[in-house]
């Protein structure tokens, strides 16, 4: 789910708007990096559930691979890294992150964030410019999408209080029926969602 299925080799973009999509991108990932890195640090996430916890860490270093990824890929396009995050979603968080109080508020944060971005590079594998790039959008888009199921099936569980099924190795026995549904509620991922291309370009 790492940087070892993203192609960051040379991507030739032919237009401004691979190069903002691409930062776009970025921002989004450096947004999540971000979050999760705070969230780690929550006391109800640092002393609580270790599963959480490993799934903070993992996806945390996943979003770095993917941010590296797409920022060199701009530069190689000739545009410059972004570095920033993603001011549309940044607010929300701004505003959201300080007034959790359970680890449910953080995975309500999380996913929506998860789902922006697999809904943007969903939508710009259509939009991108060249093969590469839009093997590049294909190929994170399906990572973002997993950490989304993971954090589905997450938020069923604390829903039912069943926290202490969100464990590794899973008793999938044990597992309410509603949990084989809950983390993959659309049949084709939708992109009405998504990001347009210049919201977290570099300005």
């Amino acid at each position: 789910m790492g940087a070892e299925h993203i192609d960051t080799r040379l991507l030739e973009p032919t237009t401004r708007d691979d190069i903002m999509a691409l930062q776009t991108a970025a921002s989004l990932e450096n947004l999540a990096v971000s979050v999760y890195r705070t969230a780690a640090a929550l006391p109800f996430i640092k002393d609580g559930n270790a599963t959480i916890q490993e799934f903070i860490a993992t996806t945390t270093q996943h979003h770095e691979e993917h941010a590296k990824a797409f920022n060199t890929a701009a530069v190689q396009a000739g545009g410059r890294p972004q570095t920033a995050t993603d001011p549309k979603y940044a607010a929300v968080v701004q505003q959201a992150l300080p007034a959790a109080r359970t680890p449910e508020d953080v995975v309500a944060l999380a996913l929506s964030l998860e789902d922006v971005a697999a809904q943007t590079y969903t939508k710009d594998v259509g939009l991108a410019g060249t093969a590469r790039l839009r093997r590049l959008f294909a190929s994170v888009a399906p990572v973002e999408a997993q950490h989304r199921a993971t954090l589905l099936v997450i938020q069923s569980l604390l829903g039912s209080g069943d926290s202490d099924l969100i464990a590794i190795p899973t008793d999938a026995a044990a597992l309410p029926a509603a949990v084989g549904t809950a983390g993959f509620p659309d049949a084709f991922y939708p992109t009405s969602n998504a990001s347009p291309i210049s919201e977290g370009a570099v300005r």
